[in-house]
């Protein structure tokens, strides 16, 4: 009888997930963002699968010199909604720089994770700072370049 050839599948707790620290400074946004994703998604290593967190954690630090090339960083805006009639709030990028400049490069990973309970696991392997310093330093991180 002939051999089949089985995917092999992992278990979430032989994962070897590693800590990397990335450096926003003078990155393009969406570059940035697709390149964190694809770590914390786990597609970079030879154990990938769809449905299952093998991933690794990922720092970003010197989230504030973040940029954006061409005329994105006029036209970009960030939408909500409270959920009440005329509950809709728009902010433009610099004024989600000014305020909270981490949440603009989490909200770019985000959208790049997928949109189910796997997407919201993932993205809490996201740690986004600031400023140089982080926490972190315990985990050993890695630095990784892009």
């Amino acid at each position: 009888m002939k051999q089949e050839k089985l995917t092999k599948f992992i278990k979430p707790e032989d994962a070897n997930r590693k800590w990397y620290v990335v450096d926003a400074t003078d990155q393009v946004l969406g570059r940035l963002a697709a390149n964190v994703a694809s770590v914390i998604r786990g597609k970079r290593k030879a154990v990938f699968t769809p449905n299952m967190d093998a991933g690794d954690f990922v720092i970003v630090v010197n989230a504030d010199k973040i940029r954006m090339t061409g005329k994105r960083p006029l036209q970009k805006s960030y939408f909500s909604h409270s959920g009440y009639p005329g509950g809709v709030k728009i902010k433009s990028f610099a004024q989600m720089m000014d305020k909270n400049p981490e949440a603009v490069i989490e909200k770019a990973v985000k959208g790049m994770l997928p949109k189910n309970r796997l997407g919201r696991k993932l993205i809490k392997k996201l740690k986004v700072y600031t400023g140089e310093n982080h926490p972190h330093s315990a985990q050993q991180p890695e630095i990784l370049s892009f």
